[in-house]
């Protein structure tokens, strides 16, 4: 199982880009668990799952050092989703990132 965990700045726009990664996770046989939150809700949701990446939308990727300096204790991998992916909602490609992070770690 895969836990991938998406943050924006609401939590909302992500939505469309989580249930495209889903389909494709579904498509390939992949067992994930996949889903978004505000920027707000990241220390809430990591006291109840264990995360594998944390991937950032474009709108909070200026806070990726301090998830980083968040995430490194616990030896989960934060990187940036590229805006272009982000912007065409490619959920193929976002999910390719997350697994290439989560197989890296």
């Amino acid at each position: 199982m895969k836990t991938i965990l998406l943050v924006c700045s609401a939590g909302m726009s992500t939505s469309l880009l989580v249930s495209k990664m889903q389909k494709v996770a579904a498509e390939k046989g992949i067992e994930s668990d996949i889903s978004a939150v505000s920027a707000s809700e990241v220390d809430q949701v990591m006291t109840k799952k264990d995360i594998d990446v944390l991937l950032l939308g474009p709108q909070v990727r200026y806070m990726k050092p301090q998830f980083e300096k968040k995430m490194s204790g616990k030896n989960i991998p934060v990187d940036s989703i590229d805006m272009k992916d982000y912007g065409m909602m490619n959920g193929e490609k976002v999910l390719a990132q997350a697994l290439k992070l989560i197989d890296g770690k």
